[in-house]
């Protein structure tokens, strides 16, 4: 696992959405940057997917850049190939790309754990939270919000610092290869 103050691993993986490959330097001019790995068979990520493309959208004209990273086995759980990743993109008209790890080494290189589990980073690509959306779960019938995570990005887009005691992500495993 990355430790907060480490810097973004680079990657370079394609958007499933725009068939391109995306690479960290893609962001090197964002105020934010905002890591989720995430899938689209997840109840947790399909509790707050919604949530997600509000995100993005909310801070994209402030300098908040969205990555979307999925690395679970497709073989072992068809859901989320990259074809159905592409619908779930598209059916929730996500503005940011949604990039497959097929052979998972940016994953392993984050430190991943959980779907949805996202890493935010500030201007200098150095890790400020690592956590909740907010403590909204399947079923416990506190509205998604997205509290936590947004208070972190508006902390980053304000150039004040992020809170240091984060609530860890909550979500499905990350679907490793055998």
């Amino acid at each position: 696992m990355i430790n907060l103050g480490d810097t973004a691993a680079d990657f370079n993986l394609t958007d499933v959405i725009s068939g391109k490959n995306i690479s960290l330097s893609d962001f090197k001019d964002s105020k934010a940057l905002l890591i989720i790995f995430m899938c689209n068979h997840c109840p947790y990520v399909k509790h707050v997917e919604n949530e997600i493309a509000n995100i993005a959208n909310d801070y994209k004209d402030q300098g908040l850049s969205v990555v979307g990273i999925s690395a679970n086995d497709a073989v072992e759980y068809p859901d989320d190939s990259p074809e159905k990743l592409k619908e779930q993109a598209e059916r929730l008209d996500f503005n940011f790309p949604y990039l497959y790890d097929e052979d998972q080494t940016v994953a392993k290189a984050y430190g991943a754990k959980c779907t949805p589990d996202p890493f935010l980073f500030d201007n200098d690509k150095s890790l400020v939270y690592r956590g909740q959306f907010d403590d909204s779960r399947p079923g416990n019938d506190i509205p998604v919000s997205g509290s936590d995570l947004r208070t972190a990005i508006q902390a980053v887009l304000n150039n004040s610092p992020v809170d240091q005691n984060q609530k860890p992500s909550t979500g499905c495993s990350i679907k490793w290869k055998e």
